[in-house]
């Protein structure tokens, strides 16, 4: 759906919080989207541009082939904030200097300053910020002054208020900088001159009458899976439509303990929505037998599903569109950052994933959303918090969490340990602090003893990660007693695993998924 409501553009140069910009401007009421430095000018200066923001990045102004933007940005008559690299990009396009700082700040610094900008405006005089550049600039361009500074960093906020040009070499959208949400609010609301417009309860309405102008009448095939985005993208269509939305739900066997029961129970009794549910567990494994690689495992789960959508839009007939739960991150992931060539990290199974011979028209209501703000329109929209708050879950299912080769006696393993470690989480009240928790089955067998006897069973991993939009993800810190107890309960009680042990990598280097 395209909003209607003022846009803040986040010009994306490589950096690693350029999400979390997008994310704190939109916390703030205010719509933004993110976009390569180089896009082409009339993508950035649409009707409804409110306003730029140059994010970070890894490289230096001043180096050869230096990602740049294009200088007709400055003439576009709107407010711009630079952002550590961003504040460089101004010094290195307008006139001043950027040179390798004497004294390389990465963390806590103390930001002063005088408190006469409309960017610090209620901003505390002394107020830790959060710095990460080995560059800085070390002489400012015509036009601009000088309005905060740290010991090591004599332009740490600088500006040029006539023309609404701002830049601060910390960086005030993570976590570290605690007013540097008050920061943000200050330049999307007093400097671009936008109200909080952006709510979901606004998003809501606008989608709605939007779907209901584009469907027009017409049906629409939805799969549905029971997690968040493709829940809140099946109710969301059935507000705006009713009847005329057909949601497809596969049980491949590759899902967790109890998943089919609660779908139907949810959104065929509940929600009264027409639900067609395909028994397909044999077929999924049959086509899994002997696979191992990852990749491949995704790749022909992705294609079982397009055979299954298709076989069940013949049977359905007279459709129209495909509906998917797309979220903004998978549009982000599947694009390089800085518009060239993109590393395949793995293959989103929901992202341009229509085959053109269904001549089926994609629609994907949430894919302006993060994974939050998809939540708070499920809340809005009543759907149950086991299914709002429910822990993300990867397309191919269990099969990329039964690393190896997928048996239907090894997910059968897989699920009862799962639902074990879920339970001990929820019990300890934990859940809703964790943006994802799961089980891994390992291809790998180890000796054990349980009463006298030498057993040799199958090994599991335990990943349990804090995250905000799973761009990067931390591993959660568990206290030792419900480790141990759930890795009692799971060797107990699954006859197949006699080993627990438990991941504590972060994204990066590591994935949150395993495969």
């Amino acid at each position: 759906m395209e909003y209607k409501g003022p846009v803040i553009v986040v010009l994306d140069f490589g950096a690693q919080y350029s999400k979390l910009i997008a994310r704190r401007i939109r916390e703030a009421g205010v719509y933004s989207i993110i976009l390569p430095y180089n896009v082409p000018l009339e993508k950035i200066n649409t009707p409804n541009l409110a306003g730029i923001v140059l994010s970070g990045g890894p490289a230096s102004v001043h180096q050869p082939h230096a990602p740049l933007p294009k200088l007709e940005i400055f003439d576009l008559q709107v407010p711009i904030l630079g952002i550590c690299y961003g504040v460089q990009i101004f010094a290195q396009l307008l006139g001043g200097k950027v040179e390798p700082a004497h004294q390389k700040e990465y963390g806590i610094a103390y930001l002063k300053h005088k408190g006469n900008s409309e960017l610090l405006n209620g901003v505390h005089k002394e107020t830790p910020v959060w710095m990460s550049h080995g560059d800085q600039v070390t002489a400012i361009p015509p036009g601009f002054i000088t309005m905060g500074a740290t010991e090591n960093c004599p332009y740490a906020v600088i500006g040029n208020p006539e023309r609404r040009f701002y830049g601060v070499q910390f960086h005030p959208e993570v976590v570290h900088t605690p007013e540097g949400q008050k920061i943000i609010s200050n330049f999307v609301h007093t400097i671009c001159q936008t109200d909080s417009t952006w709510t979901m309860g606004n998003f809501i309405t606008q989608t709605i009458q939007e779907l209901r102008e584009k469907i027009n009448g017409k049906k629409v095939l939805c799969a549905l899976s029971g997690g968040v985005d493709s829940s809140v993208t099946a109710v969301l269509l059935h507000r705006a439509i009713g009847d005329n939305l057909h949601c497809v739900f596969v049980d491949n066997g590759l899902l967790r303990k109890g998943e089919p029961e609660m779908v139907e129970k949810v959104f065929r009794d509940n929600f009264h929505i027409n639900l067609h549910c395909v028994k397909a567990q044999e077929r999924f494994l049959s086509a899994l037998k002997g696979i191992t690689d990852p990749e491949q495992k995704r790749k022909i789960i992705g294609s079982l599903f397009i055979e299954i959508f298709e076989e069940e839009a013949k049977k359905l007939g007279d459709l129209s569109f495909l509906a998917q739960g797309t979220l903004y991150p998978d549009v982000i992931e599947s694009v390089s950052a800085t518009g060239g060539p993109s590393s395949t990290i793995k293959s989103h199974h929901n992202v341009g994933g229509l085959p053109e011979k269904m001549n089926l028209q994609l629609i994907e209501p949430l894919r302006e959303l993060f994974k939050d703000e998809v939540r708070d329109v499920g809340k809005q929209l009543g759907i149950p918090d086991e299914i709002i708050h429910r822990h993300p879950f990867p397309g191919p299912g269990l099969a990329v969490r039964c690393i190896g080769e997928v048996t239907a006696e090894r997910l059968d393993t897989l699920r009862e340990a799962d639902a074990i470690f879920i339970e001990e989480i929820q019990r300890a009240g934990l859940y809703n602090q964790i943006w994802q928790a799961f089980v891994c089955l390992l291809p790998v067998k180890s000796v054990g003893v349980q009463g006298d006897e030498r057993t040799y069973k199958e090994v599991c991993v335990l990943r349990a990660v804090t995250s905000e939009d799973a761009m990067t993800a931390d591993w959660f810190r568990f206290s030792p007693d419900i480790l141990q107890r759930t890795a009692s309960r799971i060797c107990n009680e699954v006859s197949g695993i006699n080993r627990v042990l438990t991941d504590i990598t972060s994204k990066p280097p590591a994935t949150i998924e395993w495969e």
